[in-house]
Order: C-alpha cells, then structure tokens, then sequence
C-alpha cells in the first residue's frame, strides 16, 4: 500500500517554504519585467506537437512528454519550453506592427531529467522581444536577464554570448560607435 504515494523518477513535491520562496520570487520577477513594459501570457500547458515544436530542433522534441488526444486523436505535446509558445502567440495570435514585449511564467516537463539530481519539472520564467533587429533589444534582455539574477540573489554571474549574430552586432555596433567617436 506504501508503494500507491510514490511519484515518478525525477519529480517532488514543493513543500511550503520552498513553495513561498519560490512564488515570492516569481512575483518579484513578473513585476521587474512589468516595469521593463513586458506583458504577461499565459499558454496552455499542453498542445499539438506540430504548433509544439513548429521551427524548434530535434533536442526540444526528444525533451518533449507526448501523449494522444482523447477527443481527435492526435498526439499532443506537455511543453518542455515555453519559449516556441510565445514566439507563436507574438506572430500568430497578437502579430503587432512594431516592438512586442512578452514574458511569462509556468511548468515545464522534460520527458527525462537533465542530470543525475535533476527535476524533471521545472518553473519556467522569461522575456522575448518580438519586432526589433537592433541591438538595441539584445542589451536590454542582457540587462533584465543580470537585473533578474540580482533578485534572485545570484552572487557570482558569467555571462556568455554564444549567439554569433548577437556577438556580429555587438562588435560591429561598437566598431562604428568608435568609428563615429574617433575613440580607439
């Protein structure tokens, strides 16, 4: 009879301190977004896999818990990022003219855990930029994403850029900032 309570490998529950610390956090985050002028949304859960995974590689499906859909018959993804979600509610439910700013913040869940001491459901939190081929939105997630660590009382921060378009602008912003500036 023990055995009914167990959950599966890789999952737990939040117990009430860690519960709090985690909602309070969230909160404080949210509204740090908010002042950046971020709006919230909120997608389902769960999805087709084709819109899931629409313009996503083959590591988000292998992340991907899938499952058949009782009423068509289609197979259905639990999302392990919310990140393609939002980029479809940007260009496919909102498609605004202009800068859009998104964040939001829900479950996840990877079919396997990451390592060893991983969670296989995760509290997912972000920010996208829709609509601007500046620079200009690349520092100013930067500095949301440095100003969230701060909240989240991160004491040691490494930033890596990796995206080489981003690191391209980067440097070719900075080249014609001198350019202009005559400064070496």
């Amino acid at each position: 009879m023990k055995g009914n309570w167990l959950l599966p490998e890789s999952l737990a529950d939040t117990l009430p301190a860690e519960a709090r610390r985690i909602e309070e956090l969230r909160r404080q985050l949210l509204d740090l977004f908010r002042t950046y002028g971020f709006e919230l949304v909120a997608p389902p859960l769960v999805e087709y896999i084709d819109s899931l995974l629409s313009g996503t590689g083959s590591d988000l499906n292998l992340r991907t818990s899938k499952l058949v859909d009782q009423l068509s018959g289609r197979t259905l993804g639990v999302r392990a990022d919310m990140t393609p979600q939002i980029t479809r509610i940007d260009a496919h439910l909102l498609n605004r003219a202009g800068v859009t700013r998104l964040c939001y913040c829900g479950p996840v869940l990877h079919a396997r855990p990451a390592g060893l001491l991983s969670s296989r459901e995760l509290l997912q939190i972000g920010a996208e930029i829709f609509g601007h081929k500046g620079f200009e939105a690349d520092l100013e997630i930067i500095r949301l994403a440095l100003e969230s660590a701060r909240l989240a009382g991160v004491q040691t921060l490494r930033l890596d850029l990796c995206h080489a378009g981003l690191v391209r602008s980067l440097i070719e912003a900075d080249a014609a900032a001198r350019a202009a500036g005559g400064r070496r």
